[in-house]
């Protein structure tokens, strides 16, 4: 009796049925992701107040992370066989991060990052779980990183906050 081969996505080792859902998941962290760097610009450009010098770093420092990621996460969805979103309009629709305008205050900015990082997280772990149980190496390697990046982030606003 012949095995029923599994269909592989091209140049990884994960089945294709796992892959589409996978793609939907990082496009979901994709649309979230840009809207994080989307608000952390805007938080760099405008903050104002005793703090300007290091918080406008700080959220350069966010925004260029996220803008990394952008990049990885399109491109970890074109290796899987998928088609990642980069419409305004597919962003807005998939993302769960709200859009923040003309935040000047810094706490006020920081607080919307930490809510920004823990939606981020949130998806994270999600894909983590499924990229572990199906056998997902690569994704499963590029959201431990993430997790790690961003657990430590939304800690040191935790403490920055008091």
């Amino acid at each position: 009796m012949a095995k029923a081969s599994i269909k592989k996505s091209p140049g990884t080792s994960v089945d294709i049925k796992s892959s589409k859902n996978q793609i939907e998941e990082l496009n979901l962290l994709l649309s979230d992701l840009h809207l994080f760097y989307m608000n952390s610009r805007g938080f760099h450009w405008n903050i104002k107040g005793e703090k300007f010098f290091e918080l406008h770093l700080k959220f350069e420092e966010y925004f260029t992370d996220a803008l990394i990621k952008i990049d990885e996460v399109a491109e970890r969805i074109l290796t899987l066989g998928g088609n990642p979103v980069h419409s305004f309009s597919q962003i807005l629709e998939k993302t769960q991060i709200k859009e923040f305008k003309n935040v000047s205050d810094g706490k006020v900015a920081l607080h919307y990052v930490f809510d920004g990082l823990n939606q981020l997280l949130s998806v994270e772990k999600k894909i983590l779980i499924k990229s572990s149980e199906t056998g997902d190496e690569g994704t499963n390697a590029l959201m431990s990183d993430y997790i790690r990046y961003h657990e430590k982030q939304a800690w040191m606003i935790k403490a920055y906050l008091g």
